[in-house]
């Protein structure tokens, strides 16, 4: 009999390593003992952001001060990132020492029982973390090669000529700016008549506006009714009847939550499994953390997620995750768009009363040697001045973001923040005069 038994060896891991460090006797579930860490560290954000980085140099070397041509040399990019993946797997393994790792796939058979390949694991607590999986709309002939999800996509040998990338999300938006970066013929494909439709419009039109300059073509209001292999490439056809032909095409759709873990009818399974506040599901002492709960697919949020549920197991009382707070963000080349707390969209849809400030990165110099200039910060405030949140398109936005989110977490008002007096020069002092506008 365990204390807890956690299931899915993403960021679960990070719970099972303090309750282990606590003398609790804990299990983690992980159907390979290579994946420890998940879809973040292996498919997803660390590899992704290691991709984009080298890309942008390529896409650096393209600027006029720069003479000759730079090549991603993919065999080489793809074996670094496999030594890369191995240590830091190394690194979690070793912090999991005091864990048992049972190896294959688990399933909550009834309250407190796991099965894992044939045999019964009990614990007193079980903290359910299995990620997510890409999502393949029907028509579409996955075949891991020709098309492909963001699975396949970090282990490429070789770059198309041409790639189609269906889904203008995260995944879609991010690859789209790699794949441009390095230069691959990219065009975009969505089902909806504008990009970010849940941001700012300032910041839907500088997206837009990013992706004509890299040369990406954007189809909007395209939806796929068929996409197969063929001898020469991928045949899509669009639902008003169009057809084309592309090298490659990557599948970027969303991602659907792994539910199929729960094998008891007394967990509620909706979109995600369904949870309370404190992550608890509709079975006492049985939580879901991460994407399979269906709230944020984000490995940060997966991660803070296993911690708090954690020392609510410990008796700590961590108290509720205002989940807003957690900072989302999309890393495209060369400016990222990054926001936490409300926008615009939420706050008009609350009815609720506020202030906006906004600025354009071009009235700073630094945007000139950055290629930042249709870059823009937007800062929103209650009428008392209390931040409530900040929508940020800029280089680095993810980590310009951070004074935004701190700001959140200590509940300051505009006239705090502009108390802090930013470095020169760069992009932190531009937030200092949203704040001023305010």
């Amino acid at each position: 009999m365990y204390d807890i038994i956690y299931i899915g060896g993403g960021l679960n891991y990070a719970g099972a390593i303090v309750a282990s460090k606590q003398g609790l006797k804990v299990a983690l579930v992980e159907t390979s003992r290579g994946h420890l860490g998940g879809t973040c560290l292996h498919e997803g954000c660390i590899p992704s952001k290691m991709f984009l980085h080298h890309a942008n140099t390529v896409r650096q070397s393209n600027e006029s001060v720069f003479r000759g041509e730079l090549v991603l040399d993919m065999p080489t990019l793809t074996a670094q990132k496999t030594e890369l993946l191995a240590s830091a797997s190394k690194s979690i393994r070793a912090q999991c020492k005091d864990v048992e790792l049972i190896e294959g796939k688990g399933k909550l058979i009834a309250p407190h029982k796991v099965e894992v390949e044939g045999k019964i694991y009990e614990g007193e607590y079980i903290v359910i973390g299995t990620g997510s999986t890409p999502f393949i709309p029907e028509g579409i002939v996955y075949d891991k090669k020709a098309i492909i999800t963001s699975n396949e996509l970090l282990y490429l040998q070789k770059l198309p000529q041409t790639i189609a990338i269906y889904g203008d999300g995260a995944i879609g938006l991010e690859m789209a700016s790699f794949f441009a970066s390095a230069g691959v013929e990219v065009t975009l494909i969505s089902r909806h008549d504008r990009l970010l439709p849940h941001t700012h419009s300032s910041i839907q039109n500088a997206m837009t506006k990013e992706l004509e300059r890299q040369g990406i073509i954007y189809l909007k209001e395209h939806a796929i009714s068929k996409a197969e292999p063929t001898e020469k490439g991928v045949h899509i056809t669009f639902e008003n009847g169009a057809s084309s032909m592309y090298e490659q095409m990557l599948v970027a759709t969303g991602r659907q939550p792994n539910t199929d873990v729960v094998a008891t009818d007394q967990i509620t399974v909706k979109r995600g499994i369904e949870t309370d506040d404190f992550f608890q599901t509709t079975l006492e002492k049985h939580f879901a953390i991460g994407d399979c709960n269906g709230k944020l697919q984000l490995a940060h949020a997966a991660r803070v997620q296993a911690l708090n549920v954690t020392k609510q197991i410990m008796g700590k009382q961590p108290g509720k995750l205002n989940l807003d707070h957690v900072v989302r963000f999309i890393h495209t080349l060369p400016m990222s768009y990054a926001t936490v707390g409300q926008n615009r969209q939420r706050l008009e849809e609350d009815g609720m009363e506020f202030k906006e400030s906004s600025i354009m990165l071009s009235q700073f110099k630094p945007a000139a040697f950055h290629q930042a200039g249709n870059g823009v910060l937007i800062v929103y405030a209650d009428m008392s001045g209390l931040i409530l949140g900040a929508e940020l398109f800029a280089p680095n936005a993810e980590e310009l973001i951070s004074s935004v989110a701190m700001a959140l977490a200590g509940e300051m008002t505009v006239s705090m923040a502009q108390q802090t007096i930013m470095a020169h020069p760069t992009f932190s002092e531009a937030l200092e005069r949203v704040y001023s506008r305010l």
